[in-house]
């Protein structure tokens, strides 16, 4: 069976410890820039199948008909199943069950330069607080009428996409940065805030990356130096730095295929490179 086909009834381990039964797991049937053109053509129709999932709609049911009576972090907290939601929702599932770490997160709020969330280097935590606006002077935002259903679409939007991951990451990576570079470049920060966020998104920073040629040691340079190479980099191999030109659908499309091409490339290369030295033991026994 080629990697990516449909597995019937699959179970995924969910990260509230219960078991995911799935009647549909998303087609991938090729890697590199081939699966992904596929995954695009197709994504639609296989976006809407993954969400006939019973335990997938039992728990975004839940999350609407509730989340509109939690007026604070440490309620949220206490509800394993709407913390479930709300934290596949930002991408942070791994951390349900690191309750203090997560209502600290969600009671500093953003507003203060001291706030947990914007001490971290992962972007995902300050959206995570801001999407709940339980901090001082935030306005919670769980008693909007959209709360819900705007939550709801990113949970199952996350959901979908780890997925895909689970057949091909780099599949998984290119959808998460499809949505969310076009989120950032279209928001009011200034150019270097922008490239801040990318750096921040583990994802969309392993695409860049991959995508622009740099090494794995990049990251341990200043990060004010990893600003100015990300952004030479960025007009050197795609023509601008600026974010609101590379999700042009041309730019990112070639954003895209390079990411994937080269990551291609990498995982051949690693493959090869295990079976000549596998060879290479053989021929010595």
């Amino acid at each position: 069976m080629p990697k990516g086909a449909a597995q019937s009834a699959a179970t995924r381990g969910a990260a509230d410890g219960r078991a995911y039964k799935m009647t549909f797991q998303p087609v991938v049937p090729l890697a590199g820039i081939a699966g992904w053109q596929f995954l695009q053509r197709t994504y639609d129709n296989q976006f809407e199948a993954f969400n006939q999932s019973v335990v997938l709609q039992r728990d975004t049911d839940y999350f609407r008909e509730n989340i509109q009576n939690v007026l604070t972090a440490e309620t949220l907290i206490a509800d394993r199943r709407l913390l479930s939601v709300a934290l596949g929702a930002f991408g942070l599932s791994e951390d349900i069950n690191n309750k203090a770490f997560l209502q600290r997160i969600l009671e500093d709020g953003t507003g203060s330069r001291d706030a947990l969330a914007n001490r971290l280097s992962d972007e995902r935590y300050r959206e995570f607080s801001d999407g709940f606006g339980f901090g001082p002077n935030q306005l919670i935002q769980t008693i909007l009428p959209d709360f819900a259903e705007l939550i709801i679409h990113r949970y199952k939007t996350q959901q979908f996409e780890q997925a895909v991951g689970n057949q091909d990451e780099t599949m998984r990576i290119a959808l998460y940065a499809q949505r969310e570079l076009v989120e950032i470049a279209e928001s009011t920060r200034s150019q270097d805030a922008q490239w801040f966020s990318v750096m921040g998104l583990p994802p969309l920073r392993t695409m860049m990356e991959k995508a622009l040629g740099l090494p794995a040691s990049f990251g341990q340079l200043d990060i004010d130096k990893q600003l100015v190479v990300f952004q030479e980099k960025a007009r050197e191999k795609l023509g601008t730095d600026r974010l609101s030109e590379l999700v042009e659908p041309e730019t990112l499309e070639r954003l895209t295929n390079t990411y994937l091409a080269r990551s291609q490339i990498d995982s051949f290369n690693i493959s090869t490179s295990g079976a000549a030295i596998a060879l290479s033991l053989l021929s010595q026994s």
